[in-house]
C-alpha cells in the first residue's frame, strides 16, 4: 500500500497541497481530458449526480455545464475550503464530508456518480466501488477516473510506494469483485509524454443482479 493510501497521510497532504491543486492539476488532467470523460458520462439536465472526490471542484465544474445541481463529497476539508470559494457554501453544489467506502446516502439516491482524481487514495478501492453501486440506481452510469500504470520499471517503483496505480486490466478486475458487470476503459493523457489517466465507465446492474448486497442502509441526507 502507497503511503497516500492511509487516510491520515492524504488528510494531511491535502491540507496544504490544496493551496496550490489547481495550478498544478491542468498539468496532469486539463479542461480536454475532463470535457472528454463528461461525454462518456452523459448525464442529463435533471440527473441526481454525486461528484466522490469532489476536492476543490474542477469536475464539479464541468458537471454544473450539464445538470442542475451536483452533491460534492470528500474528506479533505481543505479541499472544500478552495471549492467554497468557486460555488459558496449553498448553492447548486451541496457539499458532504465523508469517506468513499462508507457513503453517508440511502440506497439507490443517485442518477449518476463521477469521481476523479480519488480512487488512488483509497485503502480498498472494490469496498468504494460496491458503495458506488449501492447509491446509484439501477442502470445508472459510474464514471471513475485513476492515474494508469507507469510503462517504465523505474517509474512503477515509485508509483507503488506513493498510492496506488492501475492498468485496463486491474480495473476490470476491482469494477467485477464489485459487482458491475457492463464497463469500459478508456486511456487519457494530456500529450505526449506526460502522465497517463485510465477512465472506466461502468454500469450498475438491474436490481436483480445487486438483491445479494446486503449492505444497504447507510444514511440519508
Amino acid at each position: 500500500m502507497g503511503i497516500l493510501e492511509d487516510k491520515d497521510n492524504a488528510r494531511l497532504f491535502y491540507r496544504y497541497f490544496s493551496r496550490v491543486y489547481d495550478t498544478i492539476n491542468p498539468y496532469i488532467w486539463d479542461d480536454r481530458m475532463r470535457n472528454q470523460a463528461l461525454e462518456w458520462f452523459d448525464a442529463d439536465r435533471d440527473d441526481r449526480v454525486l461528484d466522490v472526490g469532489a476536492g476543490t471542484g474542477f469536475a464539479t465544474e464541468g458537471l454544473l455545464n450539464h445538470v442542475d445541481e451536483v452533491y460534492a463529497l470528500d474528506q479533505s476539508r481543505g479541499q472544500f475550503e478552495q471549492a467554497f470559494r468557486k460555488f459558496g457554501k449553498h448553492g447548486k453544489v451541496h457539499f458532504h464530508r465523508g469517506d468513499a467506502e462508507r457513503l453517508p446516502f440511502k440506497d439507490d439516491s443517485f442518477d449518476k456518480l463521477w469521481s476523479s482524481g480519488s480512487i488512488e487514495y483509497w485503502p480498498d478501492p472494490v469496498a468504494a466501488l460496491r458503495e458506488f453501486r449501492r447509491v446509484v440506481k439501477p442502470g445508472g452510469t459510474v464514471l471513475v477516473v485513476g492515474p494508469d500504470y507507469p510503462k517504465l520499471r523505474v517509474f512503477q517503483k515509485l508509483a507503488d510506494a506513493i498510492m496506488l496505480f492501475y492498468d485496463a486490466e486491474e480495473a476490470e478486475e476491482m469494477f467485477r469483485e464489485a459487482g458491475f458487470e457492463e464497463t469500459r476503459h478508456f486511456i487519457q493523457q494530456r500529450h505526449r509524454g506526460s502522465p497517463r489517466a485510465i477512465t472506466t465507465v461502468a454500469t450498475v446492474p438491474e436490481a436483480e443482479d445487486t438483491a445479494d448486497d446486503g449492505d444497504g442502509d447507510a444514511g440519508g441526507d
